[in-house]
């Protein structure tokens, strides 16, 4: 590429990361937007309702001059994370009978394995604290290398499985080494995964590892795209984090690649919405 011709790309990707923050900035019900600028070592604090200082733990996060948001982004992949105590959650602790939620990121997934990417799940202090959260890779309820969207009322496994089952999982695979816009929603009845804003249904699929269970003795038959859930979100007292989250065996679940942009917003928002967020 010459020169002029690099100058003219540079300019566009500053022109379209603009006008994505503007975009973001400008939609209704935002709680937080990370854009992940900050370098190594410091907090990354949040455009919105409040600064909320998202905190390294368990070691340091590299920045990348790479990003979809502000130019950077933060390298996730050294069992490094990020997190908020829940005391200082305020409204991003979003919960309640019909309420809904957004959760949507830029990421560049190595494809490896299962990746947290954010809200506030933890499944293991005192039986399981968790509420809302997004997933790249969620395959043991048929969500392998999907984007899953995950909702909890109580914090604990769904009866009678041992896990927790209730989360939408998108029809796309997310490509590795690519980055994508990753979002779910949660409108207080149904959970919906999205891949670069498009949403694609999923008709109803035998679920796996639910044969045997108690009420399933040939296994649970659902939808996984849109998910019916009209439990709501409970209250349930998890931290907020970025890149993994809490399990019996300890923090796991590492996000492995880059998140260039995450934002939370306290309603669902709606496809059209989504698809005009993500190009």
């Amino acid at each position: 590429m010459g020169m002029m011709a690099q100058l003219v790309a540079e300019l566009d990707a500053h022109d379209t990361r603009t006008r994505r923050l503007n975009q973001l900035n400008a939609t209704k019900n935002l709680v937080a937007l990370w854009d992940f600028n900050e370098p190594e070592g410091q907090p990354r604090k949040a455009l919105g309702q409040a600064a909320f200082a998202l905190t390294e733990q368990n070691g340091t996060l590299p920045r990348l001059p790479e990003g979809p948001l502000s130019g950077y982004s933060t390298r996730f992949g050294n069992k490094a994370y990020l997190s908020l105590p829940h005391t200082e959650t305020g409204k991003l602790n979003i919960h309640g009978k019909k309420q809904g939620v957004t959760v949507l990121a830029w990421v560049k997934w190595t494809g490896e394995q299962t990746g947290f990417v954010g809200g506030m799940w933890n499944e293991y202090q005192n039986g399981g604290k968790r509420q809302y959260g997004l997933f790249v890779s969620l395959p043991y309820y048929n969500g392998r290398n999907q984007v899953c969207g995950h909702i909890s009322r109580t914090g604990k496994p769904t009866p009678p499985f041992p896990y927790s089952i209730d989360y939408s999982a998108s029809k796309q695979e997310v490509p590795a080494n690519e980055w994508v816009c990753v979002a779910f929603t949660y409108d207080g009845n149904e959970i919906r995964s999205y891949l670069n804003g498009v949403f694609e249904q999923r008709a109803p699929e035998l679920i796996n590892n639910t044969k045997g269970f108690a009420g399933y003795p040939d296994g649970l038959t659902q939808s996984k795209n849109p998910y019916a859930y009209p439990d709501g979100m409970g209250n349930n007292g998890s931290d907020f984090t970025v890149g993994a989250v809490l399990l019996k065996s300890g923090m796991g679940n590492f996000f492995k690649g880059q998140i260039g942009g995450l934002a939370v917003f306290d309603r669902a928002l709606s496809e059209r919405e989504l698809k005009q967020l993500a190009i």
